[in-house]
């Protein structure tokens, strides 16, 4: 009996020994110093590199969150942090855009009676074309109809002139406003009035002056009322449209003064900021606005790219130098240090952006520290490590 309750209490002791040492050693993992995504719950060797394993605390990583990096690989990044404050941020807003067709400066010359295009004047689309200049003529049975009508009333008023009780200035008159709705210019019109027989076809002439951007007819084809002819572009002024992300928008205001510079001028042209688009694209998050400048000698041309440089107020805010940023389809991050070595993603609004800086609206307060240098590859490390975008994989 004496020597069974011995035993028991031998083994019973053996068990909590035991047992002590199992909790002691669960808290512990072991990781590689050079490559810390590798974890282990007993010591060995790196298989990445070679590296004994150094046995590290588990609650030693409080947040799931945190990415941590060894000082060889803060080193070898070239990571640098900052400490956010407030700054002056705005007075100028640079913008990449691009030079295009001022719409309000455009024409669309059509048809304004069914005919067969018998002599194109203009054949081919970027052609310059001053106003008054001949388009086209047309053949129209309805057109020659009402001209022998006018023709033929004049005759007779001439002829009976007192003798008849028909109104011929009343016929005269109807005729007449016909041309002239379908097209006829006053001095086609009054040559009518000395011949006996009107010419088969007639001659258009163009409304305005510009380049030709689109031909929509050839000789030989029939154009319905209303069919469009061509189009014309005037190009002494132009449209320079930039894009600007909607967290800009709040320092554009139209009528702001911009400068718009392009490629091979030596000075820039000075406009105004005359339209934002008030549709922001939900993909891009990004927004349109539109410079109205002047284009003496016909120097530009609409598809040449422009830097588009806009006045904007300036604010005092908090700032971060703009590669601190991450921009993508879901929004903005930044990575923030959370301790030594330690570093989480979190995601912030931005707002105004000028010479480097960004103004940062929420997310961040003052005297955080946060990764200015080094941002992308805090980024790739923890995508390698966790599988997963920070934006994307974790609730901020």
């Amino acid at each position: 009996m004496k020597n069974m309750i011995i035993a028991l209490l031998f083994s019973f002791f053996l068990f909590a020994c035991s047992n002590g040492k199992v909790v002691k050693d669960s808290d512990v993992i072991y990781t590689c110093s050079m490559d810390p995504q590798v974890l282990s719950d007993k010591p060995g060797k790196c298989p990445i590199c070679g590296m004994t394993l150094t046995p590290v605390k588990k609650s030693a990583v409080k947040n799931t969150d945190d990415l941590e990096l060894s000082d060889q690989q803060i080193q070898l990044g070239n990571i640098e942090v900052d400490t956010i404050g407030q700054g002056n941020i705005g007075s100028e807003l640079e913008l990449t855009g691009i030079l295009a067709q001022n719409a309000a400066q455009t024409a669309s010359v059509s048809a304004r009676v069914t005919g067969r295009i018998e002599k194109l004047y203009v054949k081919t689309t970027g052609d310059y074309i001053k106003k008054g200049a001949p388009l086209y003529e047309l053949y129209s049975e309805q057109l020659n109809t009402v001209k022998q009508e006018y023709i033929a009333a004049l005759q007779r008023r001439q002829q009976f002139a007192g003798q008849s009780l028909i109104d011929f200035d009343e016929l005269i008159g109807s005729a007449r406003n016909k041309l002239q709705l379908w097209g006829m210019s006053e001095s086609q019109i009054n040559a009518l009035a000395g011949m006996k027989q009107a010419p088969f076809t007639t001659t258009f002439y163009s409304p305005e002056s510009g380049y030709i951007t689109t031909l929509n007819v050839t000789e030989g084809g029939y154009v319905g009322e209303g069919g469009s002819i061509i189009e014309l572009a005037n190009l002494s002024t132009l449209w320079a449209e930039a894009q600007v992300y909607t967290s800009q928008m709040s320092g554009v205001r139209t009528g702001a003064a911009a400068t718009v510079m392009v490629p091979g001028l030596s000075s820039g042209i000075k406009g105004r900021v005359e339209f934002s688009n008030p549709e922001v694209s939900p993909d891009t998050r990004i927004n349109l606005l539109r410079v109205v400048i002047p284009n003496p000698g016909g120097q530009l041309r609409p598809g040449m790219s422009a830097l588009v440089r806009v006045q904007t107020a300036s604010r005092n805010s908090l700032t971060l130098p703009t590669d601190a940023v991450i921009r993508q389809q879901g929004g903005a991050t930044v990575w923030v240090q959370s301790g030594k070595n330690m570093f989480q993603s979190r995601m912030v609004t931005t707002g105004l952006e000028s010479g480097g800086l960004i103004e940062i609206n929420s997310g961040l307060k003052a005297g955080d520290v946060v990764v200015v240098n080094g941002v992308y590859l805090l980024h790739s490390e923890f995508v390698f490590k966790r599988g997963a975008d920070p934006m994307t994989g974790h609730n901020h």
